[in-house]
């Protein structure tokens, strides 16, 4: 017990400085963002999910690889807010590197909106021991990141209704006439990720902590 009370006890330090950061990281990016509105609708999960996060981490932590993969997530949204998706210049420079029409800085956030609900996903369903089989895990947890794609593109046109042209930057399509199908395929990748390549490492933490739980 002493052993995880240790190892805990500096993962939480580690965790804290990550959150400052971030916050940090926030606040920085709404200094001046190059659509405010846009940089409202992007780091809102962001800011949704802190308090949600720091409330659940003594009843309900989740893994380090989770925490992580959450904090990159976040980092990809307020680059986005801050500079709009067709603007990032990551993405410039991947487009300018792959000789591509448009900025594809947007596919990496739909990425991690596939890679990190299925971390979640699976986490949840594990830990609380509600799905018998690693296949049946694996098509549930990739159908819940696809039901949460769809939802988001339920949102992005709900946006594009309320706001009209003022939610171009929001949307980023930029020209694409695919792009919604292209999002949700990156999602699937996404999700492919999260139990093709990290299935392995979250389950040997999810046993660590269940055991520190004990």
């Amino acid at each position: 017990m002493k052993k995880w009370t240790g190892l805990f006890g500096s993962r939480t330090a580690f965790l804290v400085v990550a959150l400052l950061a971030l916050v940090g990281v926030l606040m920085v990016s709404g200094v001046q963002p190059y659509d405010r509105t846009t940089w409202a609708l992007e780091v809102f999960p962001v800011v949704l999910a802190l308090p949600i996060l720091w409330a659940t981490y003594r009843k309900y932590p989740l893994t380090t690889l989770l925490y992580v993969c959450i904090f990159l997530h976040a980092l990809v949204l307020i680059a986005g807010g801050a500079y709009t998706y067709a603007r990032v210049p990551l993405g410039n420079g991947l487009a300018d590197f792959f000789n591509l029409s448009r900025n594809p800085y947007d596919k990496i956030g739909h990425f991690f909106q596939g890679l990190v609900p299925a971390l979640i996903a699976r986490e949840i369903l594990i830990r609380g021991q509600y799905v018998n089989g690693k296949k049946m895990l694996a098509f549930l947890v990739v159908c819940i990141v696809m039901a949460i794609s769809a939802t988001y593109e339920f949102f992005e046109w709900a946006s594009a209704l309320a706001l009209g042209q003022g939610a171009d930057e929001f949307l980023g399509t930029q020209g694409d006439p695919w792009d919604t199908q292209s999002d949700m395929f990156f999602a699937l990748i996404g999700a492919a990720t999260a139990v093709g390549v990290f299935t392995r490492v979250q389950d040997r933490q999810i046993t660590a902590l269940s055991a520190s739980e004990k």
